[in-house]
């Protein structure tokens, strides 16, 4: 199975420590924020990754080179302009489609989260995608499943509004196994995965979700950053293989 790690965004909600690198770049106990991801990745059997590269593109390549020294091997996919978390997908179609299915992680989402149970299921369900979902009151996005782990609904950064009379806590987790069939579905330009591509699939009844059973932290401020420095000092996360 070949992953795609989407690392090109600006970090800028992290302030000042990305201000001259780039997020994925962020010391977190001697390596790179990125290098966790990746050697996650190659521990759970991935060998061949493809990774999205904007801001900062120039130091991200000069660590990670070729990848072979992680047991991987790293394509980099620059983008000139943000082509957000869907297009960078169709931007990398030719590399992707050849997996059936294929791995997406969010470049700023550090898990332990083993993938068996997300592609068993995947492939069980005949899914389109399959989303690691867990539970977290008001988040960025909600989801309603139903007993079999099918999505039933999903709401992508909803306003007060859309969530009334919601009951359900489930959110995403920012990573997924695809069907190749899901680069069809991905528009021409910048576009966004969930709300452009995950959403519209919803009522078709081909999307499925599988909950967090491992260790998650998504770096998304300096008090995540902390966050995942004080879990991996305190071995909450599985880093014997990392």
């Amino acid at each position: 199975m070949r992953a795609m790690v989407l690392a090109a965004g600006y970090g800028t909600r992290l302030g000042e420590h990305t201000r001259e690198i780039p997020k994925a770049m962020l010391d977190v106990h001697g390596r790179p924020l990125l290098e966790w991801i990746l050697r996650h990745l190659a521990a759970q059997g991935i060998r061949e990754v493809a990774v999205n590269i904007h801001f900062g593109s120039e130091q991200i390549e000069e660590h990670f080179r070729d990848g072979s020294e992680l047991g991987l091997q790293i394509r980099y996919s620059h983008e000139r302009e943000l082509l957000g978390t869907a297009g960078a997908l169709r931007k990398m179609a030719a590399f992707l489609r050849e997996s059936d299915p294929f791995l997406v992680q969010y470049g700023d989402v550090v898990t332990d989260q083993p993938l068996a149970p997300l592609v068993d299921a995947h492939r069980r369900c005949r899914a389109l995608a399959t989303l690691l979902t867990h539970r977290r009151k008001d988040s960025n996005s909600v989801l309603e499943l139903d007993p079999d782990g099918r999505v039933t609904r999903f709401l992508e950064r909803p306003g007060q509004q859309e969530r009334a009379g919601l009951d359900s806590d489930w959110v995403n987790s920012g990573m997924c196994v695809c069907s190749p069939g899901l680069i069809e579905r991905i528009p021409e330009g910048a576009s966004d995965l969930p709300r452009d591509v995950i959403v519209p699939a919803v009522d078709e009844s081909r999307i499925f979700a599988v909950p967090l059973s491992g260790y998650r932290c998504a770096v998304d401020s300096p008090e995540r950053l902390n966050q995942l420095r004080a879990a991996i000092a305190a071995h909450q996360m599985n880093v014997a293989t990392l």
